[in-house]
């Protein structure tokens, strides 16, 4: 029964090989240079660019969770992304190993993103949302032929920890060092943000739920229509500093993209904040209606504390 995590040190994996602990003692956690979560925790050191290594890392497993993050640019995800999805499937399917794919919402269409469900179409208009699309192509063929895997997927979160997403760089970041917030894009539409260690254990009951696979999840976010605006009045609070924000117009990021790479990669993505974003999590809330969804206080609390 060993639980394989390739990508073991991020902001997913980590809470995820604690949640693991509730149904296996068995973990492996595969990485560049993975560290022990869990007292019993196996580490194996492995370059997942390569298949051999990939093929090494699965032998074994019952269930493989993929929560690795490629270099955040459309080009190194054009380069690395399939060949490692292909490695991945054949090596389950070598090994008869179970897949879970943790997963964006990159690929939804643009008019979808003011409420995203498992059913929303799919036409991505970036370069990045193009290749989750593929991905999730491959993964939808391989299940037709027989393999058992299923997708997880969820909005932009926020947590503790090796965090690194938009609100954390320019939202939390700013206010824990007193300076202003910052927003690209519409800071009154709503924003709905899942908590990492949620998304964690929800990943882990998936993956520990046979009759879930074969199927796309919306992973548990709590359903407060909160605003960017709010959600920086929450994190001031929490600092106990003063309640600023600026905003910028998206077009900000491209120049900002000379100088700053990232900046330029996140432009495309613009599209998502300057809309309501909210992700309906409904169909895992009537499947697993025990399943207690921390608050937005509760979320922020803990991840300033």
């Amino acid at each position: 029964m060993i639980h394989t995590i390739l990508g073991s040190g991020g902001a997913i994996g980590t809470p995820l090989a604690r949640a693991l602990t509730g149904y296996t003692k068995q973990i492996r956690l595969v990485a560049r240079n993975p560290q022990k979560v869990n007292p019993t925790d196996e580490l194996m050191s492995a370059d997942l660019t390569d298949p051999a290594a990939i093929d090494g890392a699965i032998e074994g497993s019952t269930v493989v969770y993929v929560v690795i993050g490629f270099k955040y640019s459309a080009k190194a995800w054009a380069h690395t992304w399939p060949p490692f999805m292909e490695s991945v499937l054949a090596s389950c399917r070598k090994h008869n190993a179970r897949l879970v794919f943790f997963d964006n919402v990159y690929l939804y269409a643009k008019e979808a993103i003011p409420h995203m469900t498992e059913q929303s179409v799919i036409n991505p208009p970036s370069r990045k949302g193009k290749i989750r699309a593929l991905l999730v192509s491959m993964i939808q063929k391989a299940n037709e032929q027989g393999q058992q895997i299923l997708i997880a997927r969820a909005p932009d979160f926020y947590g503790p920890g090796k965090v690194s997403s938009t609100l954390t760089e320019t939202v939390v970041k700013n206010l824990r060092k007193g300076k202003k917030a910052m927003w690209f894009g519409n800071p009154d539409a709503v924003h709905q943000f899942i908590y990492t260690p949620d998304a964690a254990r929800a990943v882990a009951l998936l993956g520990n739920t046979p009759e879930a696979f074969g199927q796309v999840w919306h992973l548990p976010t709590h359903p407060a229509p909160l605003t960017i605006r709010q959600w920086t009045t929450l994190f001031a609070g929490a600092f106990q500093t003063p309640d600023r924000l600026t905003v910028l117009p998206p077009f900000t990021l491209r120049v900002l993209g000379l100088f700053i790479p990232i900046m330029a990669e996140l432009s495309e993505m613009s599209y998502q904040n300057e809309q309501d974003y909210r992700f309906d999590c409904t169909k895992f809330i009537k499947a697993f209606p025990e399943f207690v969804i921390t608050t937005p206080q509760e979320g922020v609390k803990s991840m300033v504390d």
